[in-house]
C-alpha cells in the first residue's frame, strides 16, 4: 500500500475517533440528563418496562460505540508502531482493499473467515 493510501487511511481513521468521541459523550450527557430527571414515582408497570428498555438500549449503543472506539484506537496506535496493516494472527499483509474498507482492520481475510467460522462451533 503507497504511504498516500496510508495517509488517507490514518485521517479516516482520526476522523472516526473523534466522531465515535463525541458520539460517547452525547450518550454519556443524555445519561446524566435522564438519571437527575425528577417526577413522581411510576405507577405502571408498562412505564416501567419501558424505561428498563430505554436504559437497556441506551447501554448497549454505549457498548457498540466504547467498542469501535477501541478498535479504531488500536488501528492508530499500529500506525504508531509501524505495524499498521499487518495480520494480528498470521503476520501477513493485510489487503489494501481490505484496509481501505475497514481501516480498523485487525486480521486479514483468511484469519477472519476462521475466527468466524470457530465462532459458529
Amino acid at each position: 500500500m503507497n504511504t498516500t493510501n496510508l495517509k488517507i487511511i490514518r485521517l479516516r481513521l482520526e476522523d472516526d475517533r473523534k466522531r465515535l468521541v463525541e458520539q460517547l459523550e452525547q450518550i454519556r450527557a443524555n445519561r446524566s440528563t435522564e438519571d437527575r430527571r425528577d417526577g413522581s414515582p411510576f405507577g405502571k408497570r408498562e412505564e416501567e418496562a419501558t424505561e428498563t428498555a430505554e436504559l437497556e438500549n441506551r447501554m448497549a449503543l454505549e457498548k457498540r460505540v466504547l467498542d469501535q472506539l477501541a478498535k479504531v484506537e488500536n488501528a492508530l496506535t499500529k500506525f504508531e508502531k509501524e505495524t499498521y496493516g499487518i495480520c494480528e494472527s498470521c503476520g501477513k499483509p493485510i489487503n489494501p482493499e481490505r484496509l481501505e474498507a475497514l481501516p480498523q482492520a485487525m486480521l486479514c481475510m483468511s484469519c477472519k473467515a476462521a475466527q468466524t467460522k470457530n465462532a459458529k462451533i
